[in-house]
């Protein structure tokens, strides 16, 4: 009965295209002889390779137990290129090492408790503590500076982080790779595994992430372990202290402690922050009289943050291999509007920490430093920076960048601060909202090409214009010019090439009909490479070390500006756009009035520069305030009730 009512439900014509499918699928195909003999060598290799997990088992148990050190002493030898190095690391800072070799078996033995089979444990190790290493290597070659776990945070920026670095395949480097995987291949060949039950894996794992957990958020903790283990634990942000850490440390200890302070020193809601504290500080200011710019005449500003621009005829050392061609015409420009020392919160790269003290006005300090301020910006609504005031004041605003737009996420981020429009270039995909010719230098785009788009947009625009640009034309590497191995040489014919650039771009401002105001000055002291770095001359005493985060600068003008009240001595980048609104007589707020008291209070606000200065804590309220916070203090972007 049901067959039949199966016939009844199925038509003549349904029955056919079930057939007409069932002719279309494909038949299951037997495998190919070739590939029945592949299968049946890998099944034999993996038979022997199990016999040999029972019959070796006392040098499997040993192969498991020198895996951990092997691997420490494989990452320690790559990173520090040198076998007598590392030997002399265990003679001279045994228990940081023993502490990094307890660390390498703790992960060890996680991974067998996850895994059970030896060569998939050695595997992973093996490629994490490699690429580590190798990353170190490069970084550290590259600028001088060691990496930190907070560095993957531009993971996803890699392609742009290869332009940068000197990678460099060398046979040692070649002779590491290929001893980790011969040792890799002896663990694989005789298969040691671990017979765990759940429970002893589930135990394992459950320490080890106590254990990390212990690491990163509790401190009582840590803060023993490192002490027991001698483990430097100066916090600082000075490369050179940076440095002796890490020699001090070990590359394992190094990294995990430094993972420690970041999470230590992270920004924290003040305790007392609220609406009334915030207008307490900023009211607590003498009021200046609002401005009217000059009666009305609002002059284009434009700030110029040109990429490792720095003198280095600070050094004495240096002045004799300084061509006085190098920066003449950029003294030229100094000499033509008004020269002064300003304090860069950074020194040799993260070039957003410099950006984000002339976008906000706001003390890099007052975040603890991070490397990558943007990574703490309050994304959820306008942020309040500079851009914010000069379009509340019917400014047109731009900010330029010929590099990637998805780098340090500024495409996403930079919208938040204000600027009506954005100019990027991508020389990897060619995407460039430039309108101008784009020419290049070394690797990157020029300056010179920055400074047309520049003109072109005030050409264009009837309003008074707003402009902030970041160059790219002196980032390292510095390894094309006429002696590829004299980097010093080619970053000064780099920074000269520049200087030209820069008189040209003056000159045509000069004919320029609307009133302009220029602030030019560098980022930092250039990345130079580590091994021959000119650096390396230098006797850097922690008194001079302070120069390498002094840079020059000028205001320049094309109209008779008052440059009376740009202050006379040395001070932070982040006041510069307070010296800029005095001069060219921009409204004040409350806000505005605070920081301007400040600039004559504490001039100098930096811990690179000074690490002696003591935080205060309502200037870094107001920043956490601004960047952060609800925005209580006044801006155009505050909400008020």
């Amino acid at each position: 009965m049901a067959d039949k009512s199966i016939e009844k439900v199925l038509s003549t014509g349904s029955k056919s295209k079930m057939l007409d499918v069932a002719d279309k699928m494909p038949e299951k195909s037997e495998p190919s002889a070739e590939k029945k003999v592949r299968f049946k060598k890998i099944r034999i290799f993996n038979e022997k390779r199990d016999e040999r997990t029972d019959k070796f088992k006392k040098l499997n148990l040993i192969l498991l137990i020198l895996f951990p050190l092997f691997i420490l002493s494989m990452t320690e030898i790559i990173q520090g290129k040198s076998v007598s190095r590392y030997i002399d690391m265990w003679s001279d800072h045994f228990l940081p090492m023993l502490f990094g070799l307890i660390i390498t078996y703790l992960i060890f033995t996680f991974f067998l408790a996850v895994f059970k089979k030896g060569w998939l444990a050695t595997l992973v190790e093996s490629i994490l503590f490699v690429a580590l290493a190798t990353t170190e290597r490069f970084k550290y070659n590259t600028n001088g500076n060691h990496l930190i776990i907070s560095d993957m945070k531009l993971f996803r920026s890699v392609k742009s982080l290869t332009s940068f670095a000197y990678i460099k395949i060398t046979w040692d480097l070649v002779l590491c790779y290929l001893i980790v995987i011969a040792f890799f291949f002896l663990i694989l060949f005789f298969n040691p595994k671990v017979k765990w039950k759940a429970i002893p894996r589930t135990a394992i794992g459950a320490v080890f992430i106590l254990i990390s957990f212990g690491f990163v958020m509790c401190r009582p903790f840590y803060k023993n372990v490192y002490s027991a283990f001698d483990i430097d634990t100066t916090y600082t942000i000075r490369q050179s202290k940076i440095n002796e850490k890490f020699d001090n440390n070990g590359f394992i200890g190094f990294l995990l402690q430094t993972l420690s302070e970041d999470y230590e020193h992270r920004i924290k809601e003040p305790e007392n922050y609220s609406k009334k504290h915030i207008k307490d500080i900023q009211n607590d200011a003498p009021v200046i009289a609002a401005g009217n710019f000059n009666n009305g005449k609002k002059p284009n500003v434009i700030y110029i943050m040109s990429e490792s621009f720095a003198d280095f005829r600070v050094f004495d050392e240096l002045k004799d291999d300084i061509s006085s061609d190098v920066y003449k015409k950029f003294d030229n420009a100094c000499e033509a509007g008004v020269s002064r020392r300003i304090i860069t919160p950074t020194y040799a790269s993260w070039t957003v920490r410099a950006e984000f003290e002339l976008l906000f006005g706001l003390p890099s300090k007052g975040l603890n430093d991070p490397n990558m301020p943007q990574r703490e910006y309050n994304k959820d609504h306008d942020l309040p920076a500079l851009a914010q005031y000069y379009k509340s004041w019917g400014y047109k605003t731009a900010y330029i960048h010929p590099f990637q737009a998805s780098f340090y996420g500024r495409k996403n981020t930079y919208p938040l601060f204000g600027f009506d429009e954005l100019y990027f270039h991508d020389d990897q995909t060619d995407e460039s909202d430039f309108t101008v010719e784009v020419g290049h230098y070394g690797t990157y785009v020029e300056d010179s090409t920055v400074y047309n788009q520049i003109v072109d947009l005030l050409n264009s625009s009837d309003e008074p214009m707003y402009i902030h640009t970041t160059t790219m034309q002196n980032h390292q590497p510095y390894n094309l010019g006429e002696d590829p191995d004299d980097e010093f040489g080619n970053y000064l014919q780099w920074i000269q090439h520049s200087n030209d650039a820069l008189e040209i771009f003056l000159k045509q401002l000069e004919s320029v009909e609307e009133p302009t105001l220029v602030f030019f000055v560098g980022d930092h002291f250039p990345s130079l490479r580590n091994e021959t770095s000119v650096y390396n001359r230098l006797d850097l005493t922690e008194e001079r070390e302070s120069l390498l985060y002094e840079q020059t600068c000028f205001f320049w003008s094309n109209y008779d500006a008052d440059f009376s009240k740009v202050p006379e001595g040395k001070f932070s980048f982040f006041y510069v756009p307070y010296v800029i609104l005095d001069v060219i007589d921009a409204p004040h707020d409350a806000f505005i009035d605070k920081m301007m008291s400040y600039m004559k209070e504490l001039p100098i606000y930096s811990t690179a520069y000074d690490p002696s200065i003591e935080n205060v804590s309502e200037l870094d309220d107001l920043t956490y305030d601004r960047v952060i916070g609800d925005i209580y203090s006044d801006s155009p972007v505050t909400d008020e009730d």
